[in-house]
């Protein structure tokens, strides 16, 4: 299987090769072979050596099979319209087509331990590394990943069904094969993020 349209990106010859060009895919263009459930479960195995403070674990996930698919759709359907009761087709139609968007979908949550005292933009700061470290699993393996967040991300029903406050929605993972060539999207100038330390002091 050769998910990859352009060996330019996700370049697998060498772990150094692969972070110079990986690169996520589109949801919407994201098309079988998908992956096995034992692959998901590999995925998610392999992203679980996430740094994290006080070995708390405070990520979860739930994935959705594909014939949970139309469910899926009707909840986020009902979700945006109980906020937005004047929606249009368009914006009811996005919330299904997102549903059902590649062959396979994870919801990632942040699911912080709040007697912990391990800081809670500590445990958030783990979260997503965790589920970068889950598309870099995914990608590894020869399928496509797009991690994305979107409305339903920031909507407590949504979130309500797949867990419980305080947890959040981190993000939907999809994954499959792509459909569309890939192509690069713009990068910051790395002299605009990167400095050297002036060495300031407290007064």
């Amino acid at each position: 299987m050769n998910s990859m349209t352009d060996p330019e990106f996700n370049n697998l010859s060498s772990l150094s090769n692969y972070f110079a060009t990986r690169r996520s895919g589109r949801p919407r263009n994201l098309v079988e072979p998908g992956p096995s459930d034992d692959q998901i479960r590999g995925f998610v195995e392999t992203a679980m050596r996430t740094p994290d403070h006080g070995k708390l674990a405070p990520w979860r996930v739930v994935m959705v099979a594909s014939d949970q698919r139309d469910i899926l759709a009707e909840g986020l359907k009902a979700a945006y319209i109980k906020e937005n009761p004047n929606a249009g087709r368009t914006e009811i139609e996005a919330m299904e087509n997102m549903a059902k968007e590649a062959p396979a979908l994870l919801v990632v949550l942040s699911s912080p331990i709040e007697s912990s005292k391990i800081p809670l933009w500590e445990q958030e700061l783990s979260c997503g590394a965790f589920c970068m470290n889950i598309l870099h699993a995914i990608h590894l393996e020869g399928f496509l990943g797009g991690w994305i967040t979107g409305w339903p991300a920031f909507n407590n029903d949504v979130r309500d069904m797949f867990g419980n406050a305080p947890e959040k929605i981190a993000g939907f993972v999809f994954v499959g094969s792509s459909e569309a060539p890939l192509k690069e999207r713009p990068r910051p100038n790395l002299d605009n993020i990167f400095s050297h330390w002036d060495g300031a002091k407290i007064d």
